[in-house]
């Protein structure tokens, strides 16, 4: 009988997956980190190597995997731009090959398991604040495509076993999120604006700034994955998890001048191709079901990231 809970988190090296490894030791589960270090890096989870209940393993999702666990939370795969761009076969198939290999595990062992889906889905919206009913708007043919419509495929994915094989699912659809952890050279708004005032560079604004963002700081958006695995079987999601309260790109560029005291100045560029004009969350679901909304305001959450970004060797 085995006393706790084994819980296996793909992707585990990466940003929200060495939050979420933490917080489940924390919570006294066995925690399995697989990752194969394309984003994920050793730096993120060497504080948990001594753990006795934390084990790494190095693993392509993209490859079957035989292990034995209890809940698997699913979160492989390339999640900024940069990344995902770079080897867009890659990304397709971390996300359509990978989602059918741990839902094959999933299904061998009877396991809950949870989908890391993203804002993405719903492409460039046409419809403020997204609500989990919106079907999007995704060009499935443009340089996100591969990660866009490889998570809606994940979901499709994730859906049809639990309607064929009765699998237990739970699917969070998540928005910007950042906090201590984040790549450094990722290519997002957070990280980008933090390491070009840290520098004194010039912080570049693509567009005029106007377009906006909801942040939402990591150890909520860690609460909200507990409280969705932690919620009964008939209860699949997806769920919204992000920031409601809405903010320019202008904003967090002002903002992060100000907590850094920089000398940096903004400078606009154009717009990339497909680039989301506006992106809210509408978390009506996570209130209600999960009882879950963001607590930390984005000044707060940016001092400890930008002490992360002060600390690291490459600044």
């Amino acid at each position: 009988m085995h006393l706790r809970k084994r819980v296996m988190v793909t992707g585990g090296a990466g940003f929200l997956g060495s939050h979420l490894c933490e917080r489940l030791l924390n919570e006294g589960c066995d925690v399995l980190c697989v990752d194969n270090f394309y984003t994920g890096t050793k730096r993120n989870i060497i504080h948990l190597m001594e753990n006795p209940y934390f084990e790494l393993h190095r693993h392509d999702v993209t490859f079957p995997m035989f292990v034995e666990v209890d809940e698997i939370y699913n979160l492989a795969c390339p999640a900024s731009p940069i990344h995902y761009q770079s080897d867009p076969v890659q990304t397709t198939k971390v996300n359509v090959n990978g989602s059918i290999n741990m839902l094959g595990l999933a299904k061998r062992l009877k396991a809950k398991i949870m989908q890391a889906s993203t804002s993405e889905v719903y492409g460039d919206p046409k419809i403020h604040p997204q609500p989990e009913t919106y079907h999007g708007n995704v060009n499935c043919i443009g340089i996100r495509s591969c990660y866009d419509e490889g998570k809606r495929c994940a979901e499709t994915l994730f859906f049809d076993y639990f309607r064929q094989h009765k699998l237990k699912i739970k699917v969070a659809r998540i928005f910007n999120t950042y906090g201590p952890n984040m790549h450094p050279n990722d290519g997002r708004v957070v990280s980008n604006f933090i390491i070009q005032a840290l520098k004194s560079d010039a912080i570049t604004v693509y567009g005029d700034g106007s377009q906006t963002r909801s942040f939402c700081y990591v150890d909520d958006l860690i609460e909200g994955f507990i409280r969705i695995m932690a919620t009964p079987d008939e209860i699949t999601g997806p769920i919204n998890l992000g920031n409601p309260v809405e903010f320019t790109i202008l904003e967090l560029a002002n903002a992060i001048i100000e907590l850094t005291g920089s000398k940096s100045e903004i400078i606009f560029k154009d717009l990339p191709s497909d680039d989301p004009v506006r992106r809210q969350p509408d978390i009506g679901l996570a209130k209600s079901i999960l009882k879950w909304e963001p607590k930390k305001p984005l000044k707060e959450g940016l001092i400890p990231t930008i002490a992360y970004f002060e600390k690291m060797v490459d600044i």
